[in-house]
């Protein structure tokens, strides 16, 4: 894969190229895998001196895919793709990636749609995953340089991810809030997390969307990205997410798994030079218990 820049200054490839991110291990991939760098089409090392006006083009040589990852054919949502990235609406149910309890998962599905399609670059990069039930946008690069692209705009929290849950409890939620409680490990198990002194920083926003009674529907931006932190946000403050059995939620509603729904994906296309938002519907089964609620006259 072959990119251009034009220099604006008197500098080093290797020092001018660190300004577009591109890393020291992006440039041994280039050196050592078959890549190349030139200069004004004449073939160049990193330490060539550049001149104000130059045009550096660099060959990125192909990824082969992880052979460890197994390609699972499965239809996948397509929300958005281009040589760079690709957008998939996920079910709940599904895992992002691959572990000793779940084998079919986005990755597998990605790698065998990659096949499928025999592209150039065979290696998957998830850049933001959800939790296997919770549905929505998952976002992922199409070769290593644009992970790293987007590595730096998740360091610098540019992208912004929406999410809807439906949440129940006792008394009255608040119309919007700020939730801003430190978020550590539980001390009796590996998977859960709990508002705990001395935990990490962890903020979560929130706007009420629509009430059915004691069920509110909630749009939630995320400020840090702890694990499970929604989940257990709403749980600390009395109102966890239908379906959650790990974190108090209710299981008689009709909801079967954490009501999490990734619904909004913004974030700054790098090769394109603007901004993207993508949305995602509310998937079947909250819609289908809202409807119900509705009818209920709740």
């Amino acid at each position: 894969m072959r990119f251009e820049f034009v220099a604006d200054e008197h500098v080093k490839i290797k020092n001018f190229l660190k300004k577009h991110e591109v890393s020291k291990g992006l440039l041994a991939k280039i050196k050592f895998r078959g890549g190349a760098i030139q200069v004004n089409g004449c073939p160049q090392n990193a330490t060539y001196l550049l001149d104000i006006g130059d045009v550096v083009a660099i060959e990125i040589p192909a990824e082969k895919g992880f052979e460890t990852l197994q390609a699972v054919q499965k239809d996948l949502e397509v929300v958005f793709e281009d040589d760079h990235f690709l957008i998939l609406d996920k079910p709940a149910g599904v895992a992002s990636i691959p572990s000793v309890n779940h084998s079919n998962t986005m990755a597998n599905y990605v790698k065998a749609y990659y096949i499928h399609q025999e592209y150039e670059n065979q290696q998957v990069h998830i850049v933001t995953r959800l939790d296997k039930d919770t549905s929505g946008l998952m976002l992922f690069a199409k070769h290593g340089y644009a992970h790293a692209r987007l590595d730096k705009q998740l360091q610098k929290k540019t992208i912004e991810k929406r999410y809807f849950a439906l949440v129940k409890g006792e008394g009255q939620l608040e119309e919007q809030g700020e939730i801003i409680a430190p978020i550590a490990r539980d001390e009796d198990s590996i998977i859960t997390r709990r508002v705990a002194q001395g935990g990490k920083y962890a903020h979560t926003s929130y706007q009420v969307v629509a009430r059915y009674g004691d069920i509110y529907l909630v749009d939630i931006q995320l400020h840090t990205g702890r694990t499970h932190q929604i989940r257990v946000h709403f749980s600390h403050i009395g109102f966890p997410l239908l379906g959650d059995d790990l974190y108090g939620g209710s299981l008689t509603d009709g909801i079967e798994r954490q009501a999490l729904h990734c619904h909004s994906l913004k974030f700054y296309h790098p090769f394109r030079e603007e901004e993207l938002l993508f949305e995602s519907p509310l998937p079947d089964d909250f819609q289908a218990l809202i409807h119900h609620l509705q009818n209920k006259g709740v």
